[in-house]
């Protein structure tokens, strides 16, 4: 930490640096509340994006029931063969927006394979999409509560402890600065007498 400079100069310094803490506060603490609305809507839609992964797998557990015979090999039926996501600037945030997911069907026999099968990928390419939302919203809260944690870092460190520092440094230079003045003038009418004394005895009436 920088010594704190007793002097006029010093006491500018300080003076500044304390506006410019002031002006850059309310705006530092509008981002915040800007990016505690933007998580907020994060987290819902991350939760909707959940909600929907859990309402797939009961539709596919009523639909077909059939898929608790454990003989019947569907694993590995669907898969992500590529995905589109694109960049959304949200409060100065770069955040992941998916954009498309495509998905790979693997070839299978339809005699091998039940006749359900059919419907049970149509469910399986809902589900990766939608497993694949999950993902991106997940990514957007955690980056969004990262930035939202820095901000509200800076906003303390202004609030709490730059700006009431930089005003306890103005009143101690302003009290060392008066302190000084009033020794001044103490000195200067100290000498004051005591060149009128010598005054006096060099030339005596």
């Amino acid at each position: 930490m920088a010594k704190l400079v007793l002097s006029k100069s010093g006491l500018q310094k300080q003076r500044d640096d304390m506006r410019l803490y002031q002006r850059l506060l309310p705006s530092l603490d509008l981002k915040r509340m800007q990016l505690s609305g933007e998580l907020k809507r994060a987290q819902q839609q991350l939760a909707e994006a959940k909600a929907e992964v859990e309402k797939l797998n009961k539709r596919i557990a009523e639909q077909l029931p059939m898929l608790a015979n454990r003989e019947i090999d569907v694993s590995g039926l669907v898969r992500v063969e590529s995905f589109q996501i694109e960049e959304e600037n949200l409060v100065g945030v770069k955040l992941p927006a998916l954009v498309e997911v495509k998905c790979k069907v693997m070839p299978y026999s339809m005699l091998a394979k039940p006749h359900w099968v059919d419907v049970l990928v149509e469910q399986l390419k809902q589900m990766v999409e939608q497993k694949t939302r999950v993902q991106v919203a997940a990514e957007r809260v955690r980056l969004l509560e990262q930035a939202e944690r820095r901000v509200t870092q800076r906003v303390n460190l202004f609030d709490k402890i730059l700006i009431p520092t930089a005003k306890k440094n103005i009143k101690k230079i302003q009290i060392y600065l008066a302190d000084a003045e009033r020794a001044a003038v103490v000195r200067s009418k100290i000498t004051k007498k005591m060149r009128q004394k010598l005054s006096a005895d060099a030339y005596p009436t």
